[in-house]
């Protein structure tokens, strides 16, 4: 019985406290979920406007049906002609991984490979399958470091979209 009550209690009380989200700016390319980045009241955001040449960094305040308020600035999506998503695009994350990743195992490689000559012929040499082969890896990494997302430009399929979660 004791138990009963405290389950109606429970459930009378969260029918009376609505779940509630947060508004967001929504950077949408197409229609897949992995390339689509949000941005929340609070968080800085790195953009150039019509208006603005240049890069500015500002806080989100607030996010309204048409405007974007910022500590320095509003703004509204279509004044936005690019956003910097480095630190925000996940897919950023997946090619840092990956680029450290290859870079790494070809140090280790060549590390290894040249302990191994040394233990067991006293001298370093690193044989030349061994050293192509580490060669190619840092290569490859190195290659990868500059292939990031950097911007998100605010032209065709791009869309900036404000998102209000509030029941008003």
């Amino acid at each position: 019985m004791k138990s009963l009550l405290v389950l109606l209690l429970i459930f009378t009380s969260s029918l009376t406290s609505f779940a509630q989200g947060t508004d967001f700016i929504l950077l949408k390319k197409g229609t897949k979920q992995k390339s689509q980045i949000r941005f929340y009241p609070g968080e800085e955001i790195t953009y150039k406007s019509t208006k603005i040449n240049y890069f500015v960094t500002d806080v989100i305040q607030s996010i309204d049906q048409n405007y974007i308020y910022l500590s320095e600035n509003i703004l509204s999506p279509e004044t936005i002609t690019e956003i910097d998503i480095r630190d925000k695009d996940r897919r950023n994350s997946t090619l840092r991984a990956l680029s450290v990743l290859t870079i790494s195992a070809g140090v280790i490689l060549f590390g290894a490979e040249s302990i191994n000559s040394i233990y067991h012929d006293n001298e370093f040499a690193i044989s030349s399958g061994v050293g192509l082969a580490s060669g190619i890896l840092v290569g490859t990494g190195l290659v990868l470091l500059p292939l990031r997302y950097k911007t998100f430009k605010n032209t065709g399929r791009n869309k900036i979209q404000l998102i209000l979660m509030r029941m008003d």
